[in-house]
């Protein structure tokens, strides 16, 4: 097995499960996850000097500028050191995607095909309990009381985002910016697409190929975890 550094991309569209299959590739193989929103998040929390810019943008509903971002990426990745990593939430355009290769060539990216429809209808059974965060689906994960949350008995509520007809325009929005990443890593040779309907169904398919890149972690079990 090559000892190189090891490179990765996930992409996928909003509730497509990536932040579900990204948590099992970390812990299936020991690589670091640098989410792109958890870092910025946490930079406008701690109010530093990126977080306060990325803020003014944010809050002006404003897409946060290509050259910002890939500053703000390419020193996450450098904070990283010498460890395999999978980014998760950039690049989301050609020009990241193109400034990000010429400092890192990347052995894989992997890409989430989930029906939009599919999404949609699972997003619509989605509750969330906003003081902790917790998330629930009618469908699968369910709350042991209707519109409880299990642990406080609180009201449950759904997001804004997550009706249907918001959900819509952003799976369009995210078909139109991405589809010529997807494009530019398919043309670079690195792109892997993995097709389904549930986390559950894609995951396996995601460990195999992974598991040709690099070692499975020695305390994991090759199984849906």
């Amino acid at each position: 097995m090559a000892t190189k550094l090891f490179k990765s991309v996930i992409l996928g569209a909003p509730a497509s499960g990536k932040g579900t299959i990204s948590s099992r590739i970390v812990k299936n193989f020991n690589l670091e996850h640098i989410s792109s929103g958890d870092k910025l998040r946490l930079n406008i929390q701690n109010q530093t000097p990126v977080g306060k810019e990325v803020a003014k943008y944010l809050q002006s509903g404003q897409l946060v500028p290509d050259d910002l971002m890939i500053k703000f990426i390419t020193g996450e990745i450098q904070a990283v050191g010498n460890k395999p990593w999978l980014l998760d939430g950039f690049p989301r355009t050609v020009t990241q995607a193109g400034a990000l290769w010429s400092v890192q060539t990347l052995d894989v990216v992997l890409n989430l095909v989930v029906p939009f429809d599919v999404i949609i209808e699972r997003v619509k059974g989605r509750w969330v309990h906003l003081p902790s965060g917790r998330v629930y689906n009618t469908d699968f994960n369910a709350p042991k009381v209707p519109g409880k949350d299990d642990v406080t008995g609180e009201d449950l509520v759904q997001r804004e985002d997550d009706k249907p007809e918001v959900v819509r325009k952003r799976l369009e929005h995210y078909e139109k910016l991405t589809r010529p990443v997807v494009d530019y890593y398919r043309d670079k040779g690195v792109l892997q697409e993995f097709q389904g309907n549930t986390s559950d169904e894609i995951w396996p398919k995601v460990l195999d190929c992974l598991a040709t890149y690099i070692p499975l972690n020695i305390t994991a079990q090759k199984s849906k975890i």
